[in-house]
């Protein structure tokens, strides 16, 4: 079975310790970063955002050292800056009218475009790309794992306010960046030629200049030989990042494994995930997801614990089975997003939340 390499991206927010909003960096974050890291960190649209990025990563085991490296380079940094980092989703209070915009021509074209469905993309999120054998193996793999792709996102839930307001979602930020052409659950591709078909018809046409503006919950990425999952809320802690990167990985090598076998996992039509993600966008991991198998309603929970007995066999061979049996303890504690609304539930207070949000998102790294 081939290692199915990972590489993990995590969207930060920069923090203002006195005031606890957003605070633009002003690029000097990214320049210091860039110094140590590399291309590893990168600035994005908002100047309060910062996105960092692993190498390439053989095993999860790399990639936890990675991602806590990382995160612990990016918050002494921001320290230096008179700044916090926080790690979820949205932010609970900010405004984004009153964001701030990086300069350069690409997101200059972009609010040009799209103007404030741009403007207001202040949301944070979690890239996993998992490393694949061929592109026509990857779009088979890419069918059937969209069927998991609610699970995983009920398992990231980290975003439950909106600009001062409890939104009564789980994940806000899957509401926000719907507003965007070519998101969401992507459609049954037969072959990567047809998926490329489909890109480059795009292009001729002029609706993108290339296949990065591809915003799926999952897509075949345009220039590297991975499957990427993008459906996820930026995670708080390291162990949950590590988690669900371990899980995406398990459910490629699963499929890869099955396909190879001459085995085939029934591809469900994207119009009933689409129902599934609805539902994990707004009860998370405490609500019940369709078993379209079954045609009946069951609980989120059950239907997690379905998964890791899907992946079971697998993830001794990758060496991530703990990594994977974490989801017991995110069941447990909850999400990000259940985490927040309880000390919100506590103090009736959001700088309180932005608080609990910095101290969790420096939880093991140092």
């Amino acid at each position: 079975m081939p290692e199915f390499t990972l590489g993990i991206e995590e969207e930060f927010q920069t923090i203002d310790p006195e005031t606890r909003e957003l605070r633009s960096h002003m690029s000097k974050l990214v320049d210091g970063g860039q110094i140590i890291l590399q291309e590893r960190v990168k600035a994005e649209m908002h100047q309060a955002v910062v996105e960092v990025g692993t190498n390439i990563c053989h095993n999860i085991h790399e990639a936890r050292q990675e991602v806590t490296f990382l995160r612990r380079e990016i918050i002494e940094l921001a320290e230096r800056q008179n700044l916090h980092v926080a790690s979820a989703g949205t932010h609970p209070f900010s405004d984004w009218q009153h964001q701030l915009i990086t300069p350069n021509e690409r997101y200059d074209r972009l609010i040009e475009e799209m103007r404030d469905v741009a403007r207001s993309n202040l949301i944070f999120g979690m890239h996993v790309h998992v490393g694949i054998a061929s592109r026509n193996e990857g779009i088979q793999i890419m069918n059937a794992v969209r069927y998991f792709l609610p699970h995983i996102y009920a398992l990231s839930t980290n975003s439950p306010f909106w600009c001062g307001r409890n939104t009564g979602f789980k994940s806000y930020r899957s509401k926000v960046f719907d507003k965007f052409p070519r998101t969401g659950i992507p459609d049954y591709f037969s072959s990567a030629a047809e998926y490329d078909e489909y890109i480059a018809l795009l292009v001729k046409t002029g609706c993108i200049d290339n296949g990065k503006k591809i915003w799926w919950d999952i897509r075949l990425h345009p220039f590297f030989d991975t499957i990427e999952f993008r459906i996820c809320d930026v995670p708080m802690r390291v162990d949950e990042t590590i988690c669900l990167a371990a899980i995406m990985q398990a459910l490629v090598a699963k499929i890869y494994k099955l396909q190879r076998a001459n085995l085939n996992f029934r591809p469900y039509r994207r119009i009933l995930i689409a129902e599934n993600k609805w539902r994990a966008a707004r009860y998370g991991i405490e609500g019940k997801l369709i078993d379209f198998g079954k045609q009946e309603e069951v609980p989120t929970h059950q239907l997690i614990y379905e998964l890791l007995e899907f992946v079971d066999d697998v993830v001794d061979e990758l060496g991530s089975r703990q990594e994977c049996e974490y989801v017991h303890q995110i069941l447990k504690n909850g999400t990000g997003a259940d985490r927040q609304l309880a000390v919100f539930n506590e103090t009736n207070d959001l700088k309180a939340v932005v608080d609990y949000i910095v101290r969790e998102t420096s939880f093991g790294v140092r």
